[in-house]
């Protein structure tokens, strides 16, 4: 009798530490917030290229290109706007950068601007001139686009994104060059030649319980 009775207080006490086991683990847990803020809002959690620097360094060099003397000199030469488009922007830095979504930066300051013309990228051509393939076959002859009609670029945006990485005991600066350039398409003549620096120092803060 007394045997069964240890062991029903062994069991009773196994069960209340497994159940203190299991609310502490509850406690542990993480809760995720999820907080809406406005886009125009400076996000800068983790030190890396973010939508805020795309958006920041394609303003700025969209606006220092077309201040350059190569645009007034075009318009009075020719007697119109140049046509541009926006070519490859290479990622030579160490992060895993989104660089479309800083060619559109680019390609929406440039359209906005309203002092150049800007048309279709190679990628984006295709997909127009599958278009009027499609019309030629079923769209109303008053109303399909014939080809050979396509505005030819006179320039193009081009370059780069580059990072130097400095670390050392938690902390680290990252120092981030994007260079741009502006392309006669005639003759291969760099036009014009800009660049954007960045730098952020990261640094870890050690919490002490």
């Amino acid at each position: 009798m007394i045997e069964r009775r240890g062991r029903g207080v062994a069991r009773r006490v196994a069960a209340v530490v497994l159940a203190g086991v299991a609310v502490a683990a509850g406690g542990c847990g993480h809760e995720t917030r999820v907080t809406r803020v406005d886009t125009g809002v400076v996000t800068d959690l983790s030190g890396r290229w973010n939508d805020t620097d795309s958006q920041m360094v394609a303003e700025a060099m969209v606006k220092e290109a077309l201040a350059n003397p190569w645009l007034g000199n075009f318009t009075k030469g020719k007697n119109r706007q140049p046509v541009v488009i926006v070519g490859t922007v290479l990622n030579k830095s160490h992060e895993h950068i989104n660089v479309q979504t800083f060619v559109n930066d680019l390609e929406r300051e440039l359209t906005n601007s309203q002092k150049v013309t800007f048309v279709a990228g190679k990628g984006e051509r295709e997909e127009v001139r599958e278009e009027r393939r499609e019309q030629a076959v079923h769209a109303r002859e008053d109303t399909q686009k014939a080809p050979g009609k396509e505005i030819g670029a006179d320039y193009m945006m081009r370059g780069s994104i580059a990072t130097i990485l400095d670390e050392q005991d938690g902390a680290k600066a990252v120092f981030y060059q994007v260079d741009l350039e502006m392309v006669d398409l005639e003759n291969n003549v760099k036009s014009w030649f800009g660049q954007k620096k960045i730098k952020k120092v990261v640094e870890k803060k050690r919490t002490i319980f």
